[in-house]
């Protein structure tokens, strides 16, 4: 089965993490990943209510990282991993213009 994260910024500006021949992060792993990095961002939450889904902290953590990070290949894929593992979905398109993931 195809495992890959894709990343959408706009129209011209996109990431694919093909993530077949890595290694699958654990769901715990995955999670734990992006909590450091949404700590390490300074990110906030999406909601006003100050309650972030992990779907949230997913584009949250991938809105602040923009292109600088996203870019760099070892950051990326890192994410990638991350965030197959801890939605628990081989194929996820996180869209940043509108705020969406899909599976």
């Amino acid at each position: 089965m195809q495992s890959e994260v894709r990343v959408i910024q706009d129209e011209r500006t996109e990431w694919r993490f093909d993530l077949d021949p890595a290694e699958p992060m654990s769901n715990a792993d995955g999670r734990e990943w992006l909590d450091a990095q949404f700590t390490q961002l300074g990110s906030e939450p999406l909601r006003p209510t100050g309650k972030l889904l992990l779907a949230d902290k997913v584009l949250v953590v991938a809105r602040d990282a923009g292109p600088r990070l996203l870019g760099d290949a070892a950051w990326g894929r890192a994410f990638a991993r991350a965030a197959s593992a801890a939605l628990a979905k081989p194929v996820v398109r996180i869209d940043l213009e509108a705020m969406t993931i899909s599976y």
